[in-house]
């Protein structure tokens, strides 16, 4: 049965989930991500947020964008988030996907100009993505194949050893709410799940 994981018309509503994934302690991240976390943890919670995040973490938070970094500190960092951000590690990290959106937006301008949501996703994989690539020499965003075929739905399959569909789930929903397009997101398929992707379903209120 197809679960709502997340509402943008009902965001204060998180569901828990199980926690995961298991990160490949030799897999690397680049620190712009560790960077979209500590902006939106210090915009929301306070200046002195950050510090204690990682003090909880056991990381030691020196993050440069171009740099690169271990998954598992990504992951040790999202648990010592502060407890508004959800009970579990799937909420936490849709948490950071939709608050990470406002410090993205400022750093990449140019990806949110002239555009809307239901163009601004398909643009992931032969826009946006090869930039970030130019951007960040060594970066491996994920790739999604991208279904807009049906009206009123945008349909994303996600397959990354990373398991990270949670943080794309909210990356979508912070870019709806950047574009101020209410959306749902389901998933009838995760990884998570046993399954080999995920399918991320996003109905367009706007529609």
């Amino acid at each position: 049965m197809t679960k709502v994981l997340w509402d943008t018309v009902a965001l204060n509503t998180p569901l828990s989930g199980p926690i995961g994934p298991d990160p490949d302690e030799r897999a690397a991240m680049k620190g712009v991500i560790f960077n979209a976390v500590e902006n939106s943890v210090e915009r929301v919670f306070g200046p002195d947020a950050w510090d204690e995040v990682l003090d909880r973490a056991d990381v030691g938070g020196a993050y440069t964008s171009l740099g690169n970094y271990q998954d598992i500190e990504l992951v040790a960092i999202v648990n010592a988030l502060p407890d508004d951000t959800g009970p579990g590690l799937d909420d936490r990290l849709r948490w950071v996907g939709i608050n990470a959106m406002p410090f993205l937006q400022e750093s990449f301008p140019r990806f949110f100009e002239d555009i809307e949501l239901r163009g601004f996703l398909p643009s992931l994989n032969h826009m946006i993505h090869p930039e970030v690539r130019k951007l960040y020499p060594g970066a491996n965003p994920p790739d999604f194949d991208i279904d807009y075929s049906e009206a009123g739905v945008i349909s994303l399959r996600y397959q990354s050893e990373r398991k990270l569909c949670w943080l794309a789930e909210g990356f979508v929903l912070g870019a709806s709410a950047a574009f101020d397009e209410p959306v749902t997101v389901k998933q009838p398929t995760c990884m998570h799940d046993g399954a080999d992707h995920c399918d991320l379903r996003i109905e367009l209120h706007s529609a």
